[in-house]
């Protein structure tokens, strides 16, 4: 079963063939926000980025009093009779899987690699549920090979080898000629390992007056955007490229920081932007921020390899050595994007109210 498992070479079709397929829109003129925080108050109430709380809460995630942290960008439990933790996330991005798959696999993997960087643990190990639709179809079948091969690359890069997974497809209907096919989704559980759980890290914001930075490159590429999706009803663009080099070196930062102490929180970029990024660290820590004011691309685009760290000195950074731009401070009971401003309760209610409405209707 190890190594003479029954080998399928099914057709596939040429990356041309597949965009044909697709039918990706090309980006175009990409719309200008009249209002950041107006916006981020509507984006922050979607499906994709509502809070998950209100799930959580119905099951016991403290079994053994195991638990370290929950609701972070990495669930961390403790290691009995020892101060080591493991570092638990899961991750996918379907809609850049569908728009582009190889780009699409990589980035599932780099995202599982920095949720577990931004809690301080050292990433060890990946597992998968590679959830596709019915591979006998060209299409499909290219999804899946394209999506292998960008995990397999980026698992390479990362030293972050997969260890076990499991398939499942035929995900669609008959009845609709495939027209319900599922998106491509392969989804990674990524594992690392915290060796003292006391140098754990949150992405709450803890204090007032720390200054706030970015980590890692911006690139005001907007394709395949949450923020073009759900305000402006576009689905277009390639996905955010992935660097992996960036990956290995800005996780390996990251992880330097929070063992020298040097940051007081730690978050990821991902899904909707530096401002949900920042939204969802100050709603975590109960604490606003006021921050430089910010074009649309800057706000909402979806660039990869990228941070958002606090830190009280500013003698902590030091760009000779962290490719970081200070774009604020930790404070007040809003969250101010230059002129534009929103307050910590109109947010929290913003980002709780979809599961609680639609569960308890």
């Amino acid at each position: 079963l190890a190594d003479e498992a029954p080998l399928y070479e099914r057709p596939t079709l040429s990356s041309e063939e597949y965009q044909a397929w697709a039918k990706v829109a090309p980006l175009g003129e990409v719309p200008k926000s009249n209002d950041i925080c107006g916006d981020l108050l509507k984006l922050i109430a979607t499906p994709d980025l509502a809070s998950r709380r209100w799930i959580a809460e119905q099951y016991d995630s403290q079994v053994g009093a195991d638990t370290l942290q929950t609701g972070g960008d990495a669930g961390v439990v403790r290691v009995h009779g020892t101060k080591k933790a493991l570092a638990i996330s899961t991750d996918c991005t379907p809609r850049y899987v569908y728009a582009d798959p190889y780009e699409g696999g990589k980035q599932a993997i780099a995202e599982a690699f920095r949720n577990l960087c931004a809690v301080g643990a050292r990433p060890l190990a990946v597992t998968n549920c590679l959830n596709f639709a019915n591979p006998q179809r060209p299409e499909i079948m290219t999804q899946f090979v394209e999506a292998l091969r960008g995990m397999g690359d980026a698992c390479r890069a990362l030293d972050f080898p997969v260890v076990s997974g499991n398939v499942s497809l035929y995900n669609e209907s008959k009845a609709t000629g495939g027209g319900s096919a599922i998106l491509p989704t392969p989804a990674i559980g990524g594992v690392g390992l915290i060796d003292d759980y006391d140098h754990m890290m949150t992405m709450s914001f803890k204090a007032s007056g720390e200054f706030i930075a970015a980590i890692g490159p911006h690139y005001p590429d907007m394709g395949q955007s949450l923020w073009l999706r759900e305000l402006h009803g576009l689905e277009a663009g390639a996905p955010p490229r992935v660097d992996l080099e960036d990956e290995k070196l800005n996780g390996a930062i990251i992880r330097k920081l929070i063992a020298e102490g040097k940051v007081t929180a730690v978050h990821d970029i991902s899904d909707g932007g530096i401002v949900v990024a920042l939204a969802e660290m100050a709603l975590a820590g109960g604490i606003g921020a006021t921050v430089d004011a910010m074009t649309s691309e800057f706000a909402f685009n979806e660039s990869q390899a990228r941070y958002l760290v606090t830190y009280r000195d500013e003698a902590d950074l030091d760009r000779a050595e962290v490719p970081f731009e200070k774009i604020g401070t930790v404070g007040g009971d809003r969250l101010s994007i230059g002129s534009s401003a929103v307050s910590l309760d109109d947010l929290r209610e913003a980002h709780a109210g979809f599961f609680r409405e639609w569960m308890e209707a």
